[in-house]
């Protein structure tokens, strides 16, 4: 029996360019003003036997507007970035342009002291694999838009660099189908 997995990626605290590695604050007004307009279609989502969120306010704060009751899963955790946590892309590039540029082209580097992107996709692809396929329908996660996207790069056996290719805006889906190990994307046709 495969398990059914929709991801969805959290409502935003800021605008991209203002994205923080490890950005741990609340939805800003903006987040709270697309989780509304979108809400007629991801609150049937909230029907899922499990639902779960990224341990970030973000993410919870998305799950409880969408009505789905989530229960934080600290393996959907954003990518540990060392002391890079807390900074944009553009202070970090400023500062340490090497180690961004070591950072980007190798999956298993962490010059950020942190967690490699590697080892991020690993961690999330170890998620999916454990989560239940006996008695269990169907399951609802927020996460960051990171989880998401190395949830789709783990799911399809996709190499690590493929990360940086995948766009995952404020409350995207994308639903995943398998068992452990085997997952398919499933594209649904809109109703």
């Amino acid at each position: 029996m495969s398990v059914r997995v929709t991801l969805v990626a959290a409502a935003r605290t800021s605008t991209l360019l203002t994205e923080r590695f490890d950005d741990d604050r609340p939805l800003d007004r903006a987040g709270w003003d697309e989780v509304q307009l979108a809400a007629h279609a991801l609150v049937p989502l909230s029907a899922a036997e499990l639902r779960y969120c990224s341990p970030t306010p973000r993410s919870r704060e998305t799950g409880e507007a969408l009505g789905f009751a989530p229960l934080a899963q600290p393996a959907l955790r954003d990518c540990d970035m060392g002391r890079w946590r807390g900074f944009t892309l553009a202070e970090v590039t400023a500062r340490e342009p090497a180690a961004v540029d070591a950072w980007l082209a190798d999956p298993r580097s962490a010059p950020h002291g942190g967690e490699p992107l590697l080892g991020f996709i690993s961690r999330i692809g170890g998620w999916l694999d454990t989560r239940p396929a006996q008695d269990c329908g169907s399951i609802v996660a927020v996460a960051e838009p990171a989880v998401v996207r190395a949830a789709f790069v783990y799911a399809l056996r996709a190499h690590p660099s493929m990360y940086w290719n995948v766009d995952v805006r404020p409350l995207s889906t994308v639903t995943l189908t398998g068992v452990p190990g085997r997952w398919h994307l499933c594209l649904e046709a809109a109703a």
